[in-house]
Formats: C-alpha cells, sequence, structure tokens
C-alpha cells in the first residue's frame, strides 16, 4: 500500500501551467542559480556526453554541448514550451538506461516519492550514467516562516512544504543506488522591500504552497504576517530572506567505478602513523 500523496498533483501542474503563462523569466533567479551550479558540477566530469535528460524544464537554460536533450515537465505549458513531455517526476515513463545523464533544477522538493523519483532517475541512467539535481532545502524561508508563526500562533496552519536537509538528501542517494554519493549547499539570500513582493516570487517561480491540506490565509492573517515581515526589516526598510540550494550528485554504478577498500585491508598502522616521528 503507497503511501498518501503530501502535495497535491493537479495542483502543482495549474501552478506551473499559471507561471508558465505570466512572466515565469522575472522570478526564476533560484532556477537560474541551480542551472548554473549544475552545468558548472557537469564542466568538471571529463567525459563527453550524449543523451540528457532534463527533468524540470520551465525553459531551455540546461544546454549541453554535442548532446541529445530529452525536457519533461510537470506542468503541461512548460512541456510544451520547451518540446518536452509532461511527467511527474516519481512517474517517470522512460526506458531503462535511456541517458547517460540526467539534470534536474528545481522541481525535486515537491515530489511525493522523491525515493522513488531518484531510484527512477538511477535506472533511466545507463551504467557510469551522471546525476546532477538542485533543490530548495532545510533552512529556506526563515523570515517567511517565522512572520506565518507570528501571524497564527500557536495554531499554525500547513503553509510551507517539507525542507530536505543535505544529510538526508545524500542519504536518499545512497537508498535510490547512486554510487559515489554527494550532497552539499549553497545558501542564496534576496532582501525583499515587503511581504508582498516574496509571495510574487514565489508564485511566479511555482513554488507556493501545493500541500494535499493546505488551507487559504485570510485577510487578518495575511496582515498580520506583512506585519511581522516589516517589523524584520534593517534600517533600509527591507527584509532578508534566505534560499538553500541542495545540489545532489551521484553515479550510476558500473564496475568500471573506484571502490572503497575493504575492512581491515589496510597495511599500515593508523596508531603507528600517529607516533611522533612516525
Amino acid at each position: 500500500m503507497s503511501a498518501p500523496d503530501i502535495f497535491d498533483r493537479v495542483a502543482r501542474r495549474l501552478r506551473r501551467d499559471r507561471a508558465a503563462a505570466h512572466d515565469y523569466a522575472a522570478h526564476a533567479f533560484l532556477r537560474d542559480v541551480m542551472v548554473e551550479g549544475i552545468l558548472e558540477r557537469l564542466d568538471a566530469v571529463r567525459r563527453d556526453f550524449t543523451d540528457i535528460l532534463d527533468l524540470g524544464a520551465p525553459d531551455a537554460g540546461i544546454a549541453v554541448p554535442n548532446a541529445r536533450i530529452a525536457r519533461a515537465d510537470p506542468g503541461f505549458r512548460f512541456a510544451q514550451r520547451t518540446g518536452g513531455v509532461q511527467v511527474d517526476e516519481d512517474r517517470l515513463p522512460f526506458a531503462d538506461g535511456s541517458f547517460d545523464g540526467v539534470l534536474s533544477a528545481g522541481v525535486l522538493d515537491q515530489v511525493n516519492d522523491l525515493p522513488g523519483a531518484l531510484s527512477l532517475i538511477r535506472r533511466t541512467l545507463r551504467p557510469d550514467g551522471l546525476f546532477l539535481g538542485a533543490f530548495l532545502g532545510a533552512g529556506s524561508l526563515p523570515a517567511l516562516r517565522a512572520s506565518l508563526r507570528t501571524a497564527e500562533g500557536d495554531r499554525p496552519a500547513a503553509r510551507l512544504h517539507p525542507q530536505i536537509d543535505v544529510r538526508s538528501a545524500g542519504d536518499l542517494l545512497v537508498r535510490a543506488g547512486f554510487s559515489l554519493p554527494v550532497a552539499d549547499i549553497e545558501t542564496f539570500d534576496v532582501r525583499y522591500a515587503s511581504f508582498g513582493r516574496l509571495l510574487d516570487d514565489l508564485r511566479g517561480m511555482a513554488a507556493s504552497n501545493v500541500l494535499v491540506d493546505r488551507v487559504a490565509m485570510s485577510r487578518e492573517t495575511l496582515a498580520r504576517a506583512a506585519a511581522a515581515f516589516a517589523a524584520a526589516a534593517a534600517p533600509d526598510g527591507r527584509t532578508t530572506e534566505r534560499f538553500v540550494i541542495v545540489f545532489l550528485t551521484g553515479w550510476a554504478p558500473d564496475a568500471s567505478q573506484p571502490k572503497p577498500a575493504r575492512r581491515g585491508s589496510a597495511t599500515a598502522s593508523l596508531a603507528a602513523a600517529l607516533k611522533p616521528g612516525g
């Protein structure tokens, strides 16, 4: 029996369609940072890629020289815009071994079955294929979280998505069967003139609340949250909001990859090496 969904799949698609219909590019700064980080990591890999899957593709910002790129997105309009297919990440339709690289920027934090999605990503990779992903992780949106806590007191509603920390992200890579897993973070701070501007960015980048059990925010709650956000501002009237980006790197297993040394196979004593003059 599968676990119940955390995220509303239909609402998520509609939010992405709404973002696509408006000025998504004006709010896509976080995805731009993620794409830049992914491509920097890819550039450090000294090998050629021929078939790449861009998973979560609102635009064609991910480009790899001499590689065929298939694009997929949970939103219909984004998929249509890039000539891709509409899919949920935990329901990938691609055959095993279809790609030698899967790149994903900005969507894996809204997936109901993330362990399952990562397992499917690994299966779509050929042996020694590379996965590079990035998404918003634990520690993101502390100013928004504090403002909502002030506005709603002891009975807060479910308004922010669960966030995955970097250690758990690395564990998920291992659980999904990736070799040589690495998870690391980068922080990105944005200074906002108002609470409304922050909400505009979240809506514009399709990052607003799509929890199954979400409830609408009353005008009174919204006003209290805006006041709390403003109260946290610096002397120039701007409040700093932090976004924590988790980057994932993993390889599909292959016999050619380096293996950790067998336990007990060391030929030198650590104690001897630490002795003075050793």
